[in-house]
């Protein structure tokens, strides 16, 4: 049997690897820190809870449908403001609050659709315990099991589609030098493009993800968004496999550092569980400003571009 801690931190470290991921990719693709991260992960969480309210069945069953819900939001993100700003060449900064501002009016989405289900279908919405819905495996949370393993499922799906197909390498290439990567007839618009689709549904899961190890409320994107960029910059903002490692450390630290202070120093710690991450993301950025992969990209060689000319035209 599980200890809660360890389950609730299983479930919670799964959801800030897809989310730190979603984030870190979105950055070395775009220049883009997507601070509408935080309103896709909760429009995740309200439509595995919509599907689960009003349709019944498990949460599970309702994962594909957030990621894709997910990767509208991205969609829609990229089209109506990060391609035009891309265009113009803007600076990171504009394109950081140009999502800043996409983010509120998600979240004034959020609000008007959570007072829709309270007064059409009579659900509580702003105060959600997922956890109801779920089953035990073993004595303990299945979320705690499941949810691990559809994160490390999905992310050896993501890396062997960067690894193995011809698209996946052309966005590699274009991630690592992408001026290059242009001259050889890649498409950067397609590449961030699906940049955009596969970081907005990694949100949106990772928000359904940490539905079930917390309250989930209109603002649990908003709430834990320092602690998904916390991830992100832990594994070092250059490398999509070292955000996702840093959303896992980042995840356990928070859940197993409160515990053991809890029995150490006393309950009046939980209060101070938040301030772990932010500690942890303060320390890396002193000690190791490129984060724990501390290198950008592999290379990509030219012989590798050379061959990848036309893909996306």
């Amino acid at each position: 049997m599980m200890p809660p801690w360890l389950a609730s931190g299983f479930i919670y470290a799964s959801a800030l690897a897809l989310t730190a991921g979603g984030i870190t990719l979105l950055y070395i693709t775009t220049r883009t820190f997507n601070f509408a991260h935080a309103s896709m992960a909760t429009w995740g969480f309200y439509v595995a809870y919509t599907g689960t309210a009003l349709y019944g069945g498990s949460p599970y069953r309702y994962f594909p449908l957030v990621f894709l819900f997910g990767s509208l939001l991205g969609v829609i993100c990229y089209f109506g403001l990060n391609r035009p700003l891309l265009r113009r060449q803007a600076a990171e900064i504009t394109l950081m609050m140009s999502t800043l501002g996409y983010d509120l009016i998600l979240l004034s989405g959020i609000q008007m659709y959570c007072d829709y289900l309270t007064y059409t279908h009579k659900l509580f919405a702003r105060r959600v315990t997922m956890s109801v819905y779920d089953f035990q495996l073993g004595g303990t949370s299945a979320a705690s099991i499941i949810l691990p393993l559809i994160a490390i499922a999905f992310l050896t799906a993501l890396h062997f589609f960067l690894v193995k197909t011809k698209f996946g390498v052309a966005m590699r290439a274009t991630i690592e030098n992408p001026v290059l990567a242009g001259a050889s007839g890649i498409n950067a618009d397609a590449v961030y493009l699906a940049s955009w689709v596969i970081g907005g549904g990694m949100a949106s899961l990772g928000g359904a993800f940490m539905a079930m190890a917390m309250t989930g409320t209109p603002v649990i994107g908003m709430m834990s968004i320092p602690f998904m960029f916390a991830g992100a910059i832990l594994g070092g903002l250059y490398s999509l496999y070292g955000g996702i490692l840093g959303g896992f450390v980042v995840g356990l630290a928070e859940y197993g550092g409160v515990y053991y202070l809890a029995t150490r120093v006393g309950p009046w710690v939980l209060g101070y569980r938040m301030a772990i991450p932010l500690l942890i993301m303060a320390l890396t950025l002193l000690v190791f400003p490129r984060g724990l992969a501390g290198v950008a990209w592999r290379s990509v060689p030219r012989a590798v571009i050379g061959r990848l000319r036309g893909v996306g035209t």
